[in-house]
């Protein structure tokens, strides 16, 4: 009984060690200072973690606007290029019916990986148009997409705090496609 005790209590300690070190690395490529509004609906994963802030001098027109079902409304707000290789798009989910929206399951995705991590955005994707490429939100180690999660509806009026981080294009593209099942797609461009 000691064995299996001590083998569980390595793997949480495992667990917990990546978790951390994937929190601080997304904390660590936000940019510029805290969300002013943190909202623990909006968190990483279930267990904690953090999410990219807005960055400093980010314009206040949105990239783009994309209209989902029953009135959702998602402004991507920034698309940044970080020297890890990875790109993190930030933006606002809102609700702009006047009645309780339960987030699709669809935003997920049909991979079962993340489907068992709960509602996310993780069927969210950026194209690559002129590289015939399309990149898939990334993952952490256990499986957890590195988006938004633990939301399951939204209120009238309310808006949420979101972020998706995929690999990064190749450094000449800067034009790039999102699309989130369920959403009208839109071009975005990123930046840094």
């Amino acid at each position: 009984m000691s064995i299996r005790f001590t083998t569980k209590a390595r793997r949480g300690v495992v667990a917990l060690t990546v978790a951390a070190g994937l929190a601080l690395g997304v904390a660590g490529c936000g940019g510029g200072g805290h969300d002013e509004k943190p909202k623990p609906s909006a968190s990483t994963s279930k267990t904690g973690g953090s999410k990219p802030s807005a960055q400093e001098g980010e314009a206040s027109e949105p990239l783009a606007e994309v209209k989902g079902p029953n009135g959702l409304l998602l402004q991507i707000t920034s698309a940044v290029r970080d020297s890890g290789g990875f790109v993190t798009v930030s933006g606002d989910m809102k609700n702009d019916s006047s009645g309780v929206v339960v987030i699709p399951a669809a935003l997920s995705g049909n991979e079962t990986e993340i489907i068992n991590n709960g509602r996310s955005l993780g069927g969210a994707t950026l194209v690559d148009s002129k590289g015939k490429k399309r990149y898939y939100v990334l993952r952490d180690t256990d499986g957890r997409p590195l988006t938004t999660t633990g939301f399951s509806s939204i209120k009238p009026g309310e808006t949420i705090d979101v972020f998706l981080q995929f690999p990064a294009p190749p450094s000449g593209t800067t034009d790039v496609s999102f699309q989130l099942p369920l959403f009208s797609s839109a071009a975005i461009q990123i930046s840094g």
